[in-house]
């Protein structure tokens, strides 16, 4: 069964200022309830995180936090949505 009214999403985000992890980790856990997984990948050399959310929600809850975290310092966020509606 299908579910118009949300849309599943990907968020890209790279962080590249470590005292930004507690915000951005507090943020994804408000919205937990429409993550259905989540990759970080640590990048030692160049000394970022890049991290991969998965969610499947609201088109404007997906706006709202792909905006709240690309406000974050040192945080950059793109979001790709699913052809699927």
């Amino acid at each position: 069964m299908e579910n118009t009214d949300t849309r599943v999403a990907q968020i890209g985000i790279v962080v590249e200022d470590p005292d930004s992890v507690e915000k951005l980790n507090a943020l994804l856990h408000h919205y937990g309830e429409y993550i259905i997984g989540r990759m970080g990948v640590p990048y030692h050399k160049r000394n970022i995180s890049i991290i991969s959310i998965v969610l499947d929600a609201p088109a404007s809850v997906i706006s709202a936090l792909s905006g709240k975290i690309g406000m974050l310092d040192g945080v950059t966020a793109s979001t790709v949505y699913s052809k699927l509606s």
